[in-house]
């Protein structure tokens, strides 16, 4: 089965596009201009990555990912086939949340500084208005 794209690397234009006989002209320039690419001038066959400053493999590899998705036979050389290289490396994060969790249970199993050792808690009733006794008082009375 003949590929509906090919991708690859070019001296003077970067990342490029080329649609073949596979797929109408104008559903190409839909999905590749849809993808960030634009026709290179002068030659009305190839496109490019537009913007080639901002991560361009990156960009790529995913622009031959989303045209498999999209059931496209597609051949691109190796350093864009995103099934051939593998993505860059992440940075390790560690598991904040477990860190978190360690962090409350070793609060709670932990005895609390502001109570001393074998004082039970100290209970006190609420200080209530002047005000408040006064008109209970007076309702009783009538």
């Amino acid at each position: 089965m003949q590929p509906h794209f090919h991708f690859g690397l070019h001296p003077e234009h970067g990342v490029v596009a080329r649609a073949t006989a596979a797929i109408t002209p104008h559903l190409a320039d839909w999905y590749l201009q849809h993808e960030q690419f634009e026709p290179v001038p002068g030659r009305p066959e190839l496109y490019r990555l537009a913007h080639p400053d901002q991560d361009l493999r990156r960009r790529a590899r995913q622009t031959v990912h989303d045209l498999r998705r999209h059931g496209f036979t597609v051949h691109a050389d190796l350093s864009l086939d995103p099934v051939v290289t593998a993505a860059p490396p992440r940075p390790a994060q560690a598991n904040c949340l477990a860190e978190r969790r360690a962090r409350i249970a070793q609060a709670a199993s932990a005895r609390s500084p502001q109570h001393r050792a074998g004082a039970g808690p100290q209970v006190t009733a609420p200080a209530v208005p002047a005000a408040v006794t006064r008109s209970s008082s007076v309702a009783r009375t009538r």
